[in-house]
C-alpha cells in the first residue's frame, strides 16, 4: 500500500513575500558600493525569485540590475550544456548572485556558480529560499530565507505562483 505524504505547510505568500524582501535589503546592504549587480536565477523557480529579487532591489535603491536565467539539468549537470541568456560581458567584472529555490544537496547551486568561474568577477555569491542543510557539494547559501533542518526523506515544495503560492514540506 503507497502511502500519500501529508503535506504542512512551512511558509505562505506573505511570508514568502517577507523573506525576499528582506534578502533584497541583505543584498543591497552587502553591495552598496555597486553600480550593477547581475542576477542570475536558476531556469524555474530561481528565475522566478531572482525576478522578485531584481524588482524589489530597484525600489529600495539605486543599484541597477541585469537579470539574467541559467539553465542546466539539475540532475546531471555535467552531461548537458550549461546555457545563460546573458553575453559574457555583461556579467564581467561585475557582482553576481546566482538564486535557486531551494538547497537540497549543493549540486545546481554548485554546477550553476562555477559557469562563472572562468570569467573575472568583483563576487559570486548564491542566494536560497529553503536551505534544508544536507549539502553533499562543498558549497553554502551566502543568503537565505529559510533554514530549514529536514530528514532526507522530507521533500521540500516551493510554489511561488496561484493561489497554493507557499513552501511546503512533506
Amino acid at each position: 500500500m503507497h502511502r500519500v505524504r501529508q503535506k504542512t505547510k512551512i511558509l505562505d505568500s506573505e511570508a514568502i513575500k517577507q523573506r525576499i524582501n528582506r534578502l533584497a535589503w541583505q543584498v543591497y546592504e552587502d553591495n552598496l558600493k555597486e553600480d550593477e549587480i547581475v542576477i542570475v536565477g536558476v531556469a524555474g523557480r530561481g528565475e522566478m525569485l531572482a525576478s522578485d529579487l531584481s524588482k524589489i532591489i530597484r525600489q529600495i535603491s539605486s543599484i541597477a540590475t541585469k537579470l539574467g536565467t541559467i539553465h542546466l539539468d539539475k540532475d546531471n549537470p555535467y552531461e548537458c550544456e550549461i546555457k545563460i541568456n546573458l553575453d559574457v560581458s555583461d556579467y564581467t567584472d561585475k557582482v553576481i548572485i546566482v538564486v535557486d529555490d531551494v538547497l537540497n544537496s549543493g549540486k545546481t547551486l554548485m554546477y550553476a556558480s562555477k559557469h562563472f568561474l572562468t570569467n573575472s568577477l568583483i563576487k559570486l555569491s548564491t542566494l536560497v529560499l529553503v536551505d534544508r542543510t544536507h549539502n553533499r557539494f562543498p558549497i553554502k547559501a551566502d543568503y537565505v530565507g529559510l533554514s530549514l533542518a529536514t530528514t532526507l526523506k522530507e521533500y521540500i515544495t516551493v510554489v511561488l505562483d496561484g493561489d497554493r503560492q507557499g513552501v511546503y514540506l512533506s
